[in-house]
C-alpha cells in the first residue's frame, strides 16, 4: 500500500535503511518510492535539518546523529527498560548469561536492554538490530501470546523456518504447537538463533492481553544442560517477566 499523506511519504524516505542497504543516493530513492524530483528533495531538506539524515558527498544519504540523541533518551525515558533493567541486573548475578529484554513492534522484535555477566554476550542480535521471527526462545513466547489472527500471517511468512524445525507443516499447525508455551507460560530453544547458545523467554504484559515484548536468558548449551537447571531457568524467567509486568501495570495505576 502506497503511503497517502505527506507525512508518510517522508517517513517512507526514513524506512528505506535498513542493515541490507545503510547508504542511499537521491536517484535511488526516487526509483525506488515513485517520488518526484522536486518532492524527494523537499523532504531529504527537512529530514536533513532535523539531523534525522546526513548527506555525504559521492555516497548519498545516512541516517543522521539525531537518532542516536534520540535513542539516549529512550534509554532514559522507556518505561520497559527502566521496570526492566534491575531484574536484568539481578539474573546476570544469578546465571553466567545474557539477560535481554525484546520489544514487539509491528511484526518486528528487537532488543532494546541487555546486561551480560561474561566475557562475550552470548547473542548474535545486539540492541537495535531486528530478530529472527522463524526461530527460537522469544519468537516462540512472543507469537504464542498473539491473537491468532494477527499471528497466523507472521508464521505464514517464516513457515519454512518453522517447518525445518519439525513445528508444523502448517500456520495452524505451528500456532497449535506453540500451546504448550501459553500452557508453561516460557518457552526454550537450543542453538536455533545462535550456534551453541540456550535461550529462555517469557512474554511481558502491561495492561493489554497481547504481548509487548519478551524478556530473555542466553547461556552456553553446557551451562543449561541439566534437567534441573533448566527447570530454575524457566521458573526464574517466568517470575522476573511477571516482576517486570507488574512494575508497569503499577505505572497505571
Amino acid at each position: 500500500m502506497k503511503p497517502a499523506t505527506s507525512l508518510e511519504r517522508l517517513l517512507s524516505v526514513l524506512q528505506l535503511f535498513s542493515e541490507d542497504r545503510l547508504e542511499w543516493s537521491p536517484e535511488d530513492m526516487m526509483e525506488r518510492l515513485g517520488y518526484a524530483r522536486p518532492t524527494l528533495y523537499r523532504y531529504l531538506k527537512i529530514l536533513s535539518e532535523a539531523g534525522l539524515l546526513v548527506s555525504h558527498p559521492h555516497v548519498g544519504y545516512t541516517l543522521g546523529p539525531k537518532i542516536v540523541e534520540m535513542d539516549y533518551l529512550l534509554r532514559l525515558s522507556d518505561p520497559l527498560i527502566c521496570a526492566a533493567h534491575p531484574v536484568l541486573d539481578r539474573l546476570a548475578e544469578e546465571f553466567p548469561c545474557t539477560a535481554l529484554i525484546v520489544r514487539w513492534y509491528g511484526d518486528r522484535m528487537l532488543c532494546v536492554d541487555s546486561v551480560n555477566s561474561l566475557a562475550e554476550p552470548l547473542s548474535s542480535y545486539p540492541r537495535g538490530r531486528p530478530m529472527p521471527l522463524g526461530r527460537g526462545a522469544i519468537a516462540r513466547a512472543i507469537l504464542a501470546f498473539l491473537p491468532k489472527a494477527q499471528a497466523l500471517p507472521i508464521i505464514e511468512t517464516h513457515l519454512p523456518d518453522w517447518q525445518s524445525l519439525d513445528m508444523g507443516d502448517t500456520p495452524d499447525a505451528v500456532y497449535s504447537a506453540l500451546r504448550g508455551v501459553r500452557r508453561d507460560g516460557a518457552s526454550m530453544a537450543f542453538g536455533e538463533v545462535t550456534r551453541g547458545v540456550t535461550g529462555t523467554a517469557a512474554p511481558l504484559f502491561d495492561l493489554a492481553r497481547s504481548p509487548l515484548g519478551a524478556l530473555c536468558l542466553t547461556l552456553r548449551q553446557e551451562d543449561a544442560a541439566d534437567a534441573e537447571t533448566r527447570a530454575r531457568l524457566l521458573t526464574r524467567v517466568t517470575e522476573a517477566a511477571a516482576e517486570i509486568g507488574a512494575k508497569l501495570r503499577t505505572r497505571h495505576d
